[in-house]
C-alpha cells in the first residue's frame, strides 16, 4: 500500500470533544515541533459552546515556511466517535489514522488506502489512574507522547513546555511527564514506524509566535490608547482582555501605582461605542473591539461620530453571520456592512491586516489616522487571525515617533483671532480643524450635533448646506487615500494575463498556491488590498489584466461589489471566487479554483480567435 513519507512537510489534525482538555495536549506538539526549529500554523477549530460537541486542532508542518491551511490531512488523531466517519474521510490517500483501539474497530469504518495505527488508550488511562477526570486529561497527554516517538518529536522540548506550564506545582509536573512516558514507551514497544518524521532545523529565525488579538492589543497600547469601551463577544473579547493585562504593566504611574488608562465592560455594544466616541470628543485616544452583531448594534453612534466627525477606533474581529451566525467561525464577512456603516450616505476607513504582525502596526496606525480624519477607522481582522496563533515579524516600534492628532486649534491660535469654524475646510482636504473642551474660555466652543449644520456648527435644514457638507466629507475621504497603506504587489516571474485580489487573512495560503501554480506554468500577478479608500493602484492594476480573480472568504463578493461601487472597476473585469464555510481557506482550493477558471478562459479566448 502507498505510504506517505515527508520530513518537516504534512497536516496533523486532531478530533476531539470540547471540553475534553485536549486543545492544550495538541497545542504542545505544535509548540514542541517549533522549537525544534520548523515552522509551524496551529488552528483550534471548536465549537460555540461550553462542551461535549466536536472540536478539530489542524497543524500544518512545513521547512518551507508557509502558515495558510494547505488542504488535506495525512495524520488524523480520532478520539471523538461522532465525528469518525467524517475524520477518516479527510486523510489523504497513503495517509495515517491514529485512534483509541480500546475496543475494536469494525472493518467497515475504515479505509483500506490508509494506514490504521491502533493504541489501547482508554485501557492505559484506566489501569493507571482512578479518578475520571484524570483519566481523560492523561489519556490526551499519552497520546502526545505516543506521537513524539512516531513523529520523532523531541521529548525533551515537550518536557521544557511542561516545565513553563507547571513552575511551582511539580506534583503536576511530574504527572505529566509521567504520562508522556507511558505513551512513548507504548509506541516504542507496539507501534510500527511511519513515513511522516519531524527534523530539528533553524527555519524559524527571529519569528514570534503570536495570536491577532494579542498583536492588536498590544498595538492599541503604542498607538496612545487610554481608553478601551468593550462588551464581551467571540471571537474579539480577548483583545480588550490582553489590553488589560497589558495596562497593568505598561499604563501604571511608576511614582503612584495608578492606573493610567481607563477599561469598561459596558452593559451592551450600544453602550460602548457611545464611550469610546465620547471618550475620543474629549481628547482621548478610544478604541473598541467586538464581531458582526456588535457592528450591527454600534450603527447608530458610527453614524454620530463620522457626522459629528469624532476618532473613533473599532476592531471588528469578523465571525461568520448573519445574525448571530457562526460565532467561533471565521468569515471576511462584514466588510459592506462596515464601509457603509450607519443609516445615510456614510463612508468609512478600513483596513484590513494579514497576520499578527499588521494586527500589531494597523490598530496603533488606525489611532493615528481616526484622528487625522476626525472619523470611525475599522481595523478588519478575522477568528483565524485573531485566535489562532501564527508565526510573524518580531514587532517593531520606533519611540521618537510622536502620534498625529490631526488638526487641533490652540488657545494662541484663537487668542491670534484665527477663524473658527468646527465644519470649516481651509485647506482643501476636506478636514476642519477641532478643539478639546476647555481650550479657550470664551473661543473655540461649538455644539456638537448629529443633526445638519454649517461649516459654524450652527443648526441648519438649508439644503446648501447639507450639500457643501457632504461634499466635503467626501473631500476628506479623498485625501484619506493618500494616508492609508498602500497595497502590495506580488508579481509573477514571467508575463502574466490574469490576475488576482486577495485580503487579509487568505494571505498564507495565497502565498502558497502562488507558488503552486507557478510550478505549472501558470502566472499570476497579485495584489493584497491592505485598506479602503481604494488608491488608483488598484484601479491601475485591474485595468492591466484581462480577468482579476478577487478571492474572499464571504457568500457575496463583498470586496469585489466594494470595488465596482468604489474604484469605477469595470464588473466584466472581474471574477469573484469565494469560500464561506467557516474553515479558513486552503491553498488547494486557490489553486484548483485559478487553474479550473484560467482553462476556461484560455479556450474561450482560443475560439474568438478562431472565430476572429
Amino acid at each position: 500500500m502507498q505510504k506517505i513519507e515527508a520530513v518537516n512537510d504534512f497536516v496533523i489534525k486532531f478530533a476531539n470533544i470540547n471540553g475534553s482538555g485536549s486543545a492544550s495536549a495538541n497545542e504542545l506538539v505544535a509548540r514542541a515541533i517549533l522549537r525544534m526549529g520548523v515552522p509551524v500554523s496551529p488552528r483550534n477549530i471548536f465549537p460555540s459552546n461550553i462542551q461535549g460537541l466536536p472540536t478539530w486542532f489542524e497543524v500544518r508542518v512545513t521547512e518551507r515556511g508557509y502558515l495558510g491551511r494547505r488542504g488535506g490531512v495525512d495524520m488524523m488523531v480520532a478520539m471523538n466517535p461522532q465525528t469518525w466517519d467524517q475524520d477518516v474521510r479527510e486523510v489523504e490517500t497513503g495517509g495515517y489514522l491514529f485512534y483509541d483501539n480500546s475496543r475494536p474497530l469494525p472493518r467497515s469504518r475504515s479505509r483500506d488506502d490508509i494506514h490504521v495505527i491502533g493504541m489501547p488508550l482508554t485501557e492505559l488511562c484506566n489501569n493507571a489512574y482512578s479518578d475520571p477526570r484524570q483519566r481523560q486529561l492523561f489519556k490526551n497527554i499519552i497520546y502526545v507522547g505516543a506521537l513524539a516517538h512516531l513523529l520523532d518529536i523531541e521529548a525533551s522540548e515537550i518536557e521544557k513546555l511542561f516545565a513553563q506550564q507547571f513552575k511551582g506545582k511539580e506534583k503536576l509536573l511530574d504527572a505529566n511527564v509521567q504520562a508522556l512516558a507511558v505513551g512513548r514507551e507504548y509506541a516504542r514497544e507496539h507501534l510500527k514506524p511511519i513515513g511522516l518524521k519531524v527534523e530539528r532545523r533553524d527555519k524559524v529565525g527571529d519569528h514570534i509566535f503570536v495570536d491577532g488579538n494579542t498583536a492588536a492589543a498590544l498595538g492599541c497600547v503604542y498607538g496612545g490608547a487610554t481608553v478601551c469601551a468593550w462588551y464581551p463577544i467571540t471571537p474579539s473579547s480577548s483583545v480588550a482582555e490582553a489590553f488589560i493585562r497589558f495596562t497593568q504593566k505598561l499604563r501604571v504611574d511608576p511614582a503612584t501605582g495608578q492606573q493610567r488608562c481607563a477599561v469598561v465592560q459596558a452593559e451592551d455594544e450600544l453602550a460602548s461605542i457611545g464611550m469610546v466616541v465620547g471618550a475620543s470628543w474629549n481628547g482621548a485616544r478610544a478604541f473598541t473591539a467586538t464581531s458582526g452583531p456588535g457592528i450591527s448594534l454600534m450603527s447608530e453612534f458610527i453614524g454620530l461620530a463620522y457626522f459629528a466627525e469624532i476618532p473613533a477606533v473599532l476592531i471588528n474581529v469578523q465571525r461568520g453571520g448573519p445574525s448571530t451566525g457562526m460565532p467561533t467561525r471565521t468569515q471576511q464577512s462584514d466588510i459592506l456592512a462596515c464601509a457603509y456603516a450607519s443609516h445615510g450616505d456614510t463612508r468609512h476607513v478600513l483596513l484590513f491586516p494579514e497576520d499578527p504582525y499588521e494586527c500589531f502596526e494597523m490598530s496603533a496606525q488606525a489611532l493615528d489616522l481616526a484622528e487625522r480624519l476626525q472619523t470611525p477607522v475599522f481595523v478588519m481582522s478575522d477568528l483565524d487571525i485573531g485566535m489562532n496563533q501564527r508565526l510573524c515579524r518580531p514587532f517593531a516600534w520606533d519611540d521618537s515617533v510622536e502620534y498625529d492628532r490631526g488638526k487641533v486649534m490652540t488657545r494662541d491660535a484663537l487668542d491670534a483671532g484665527t477663524d473658527f469654524g468646527r465644519y470649516l475646510d481651509v485647506d482643501g482636504d476636506g478636514i476642519p480643524y477641532r478643539t478639546y473642551p476647555g481650550t479657550h474660555p470664551t473661543r473655540g466652543g461649538y455644539f456638537t450635533r448629529g443633526t445638519t449644520k454649517n461649516a459654524y456648527a450652527a443648526y441648519s435644514e438649508a439644503g446648501t448646506d447639507y450639500v457643501e457638507n457632504m461634499q466635503r466629507l467626501l473631500r476628506k475621504f479623498e485625501t484619506a487615500k493618500s494616508l492609508v497603506p498602500l497595497p502590495v504587489l506580488t508579481a509573477a516571474r514571467h508575463p502574466a494575463r490574469f490576475a488576482v485580489i486577495f485580503y487579509g487573512s487568505t494571505s498564507p495560503s495565497m502565498h502558497e498556491a502562488l507558488d503552486a501554480l507557478a510550478e505549472h506554468g501558470i502566472y499570476i500577478n497579485a495584489l493584497r488590498i491592505r485598506a479602503f479608500p481604494f488608491q488608483d493602484e488598484i484601479v491601475d492594476f485591474i485595468a492591466a489584466h484581462s480577468k482579476v480573480f478577487v478571492f474572499e472568504q464571504n457568500l457575496d463578493g463583498q470586496l469585489t461589489t466594494l470595488l465596482i461601487n468604489e474604484a469605477g472597476v469595470r464588473p466584466a473585469s472581474l471574477v469573484t471566487v469565494v469560500h464561506y464555510d467557516g474553515t479558513p481557506i486552503t491553498a488547494r482550493f486557490i489553486t484548483r479554483e485559478i487553474s479550473d477558471r484560467v482553462a476556461r478562459l484560455n479556450v474561450h479566448s482560443l475560439k474568438e480567435d478562431r472565430v476572429a
